[in-house]
């Protein structure tokens, strides 16, 4: 059964962004619909037109963005009341023993402080692209990734990414069963 899918995001770096337009792909080849919003251009949009929503979610110092928080909170029974998914994208991701649901401390701990649990959750690694970023932000990153082990070269762009397993999530959303009444 074809259904419609919404993929709303909050991106600092537009990575996030990027992993949507992957995954809306794979919807669409699935024979469903889908549409990608932004939280942070304001949601001005009706949610319950929409039989599945994907949130995705980046990670910058170790949080999620507000107003990620913000949507899950005025959303949750609608959220509650159909297939609704969470991933999340850090660069702390692209070690392995961070890169699981049960191994990443920043979705956990945002887990526990929002009222609401998604069906699927899944975490991706980002992506580092030092010559987007600001100069504050750069020198914060290269900081991070030197006490890492990660690149620090101030023009690297190193997409961590698995690309397939971005894929593996569409397909599983896609599969998702509808509920119904």
């Amino acid at each position: 059964m074809m259904s419609n899918t919404l993929l709303v995001f909050s991106t600092v770096d537009g990575h996030t962004r990027e992993i949507c337009e992957r995954l809306a792909g794979t919807l669409v080849r699935s024979g469903h619909c889908a549409t990608l919003r932004s939280m942070d251009d304001g949601l001005d949009i009706d949610l319950s037109a929409f039989d599945r929503i994907v949130i995705g979610a980046s990670i910058r110092y170790g949080k999620h963005r507000q107003n990620v928080v913000e949507f899950i909170n005025r959303n949750k029974a609608l959220l509650a009341s159909r297939p609704a998914v969470f991933f999340s994208v850090s660069l702390v991701a692209r070690k392995p023993q961070r890169n699981r649901v049960e191994t990443n401390p920043y979705v956990r701990r945002f887990l526990e402080t929002i009222d609401w649990q998604p069906d699927v959750v899944a975490v991706f690694a980002g992506k580092l692209d030092y010559p987007r970023y600001g100069f504050w932000d750069r020198q914060m990153i290269r900081l991070i990734m030197w006490m890492t082990g990660g690149p620090t070269d101030p023009h690297a762009v190193v997409d961590y990414t698995d690309w397939q397993q971005v894929e593996a999530f569409g397909q599983a959303v896609a599969a998702l069963p509808l509920r119904v009444g």
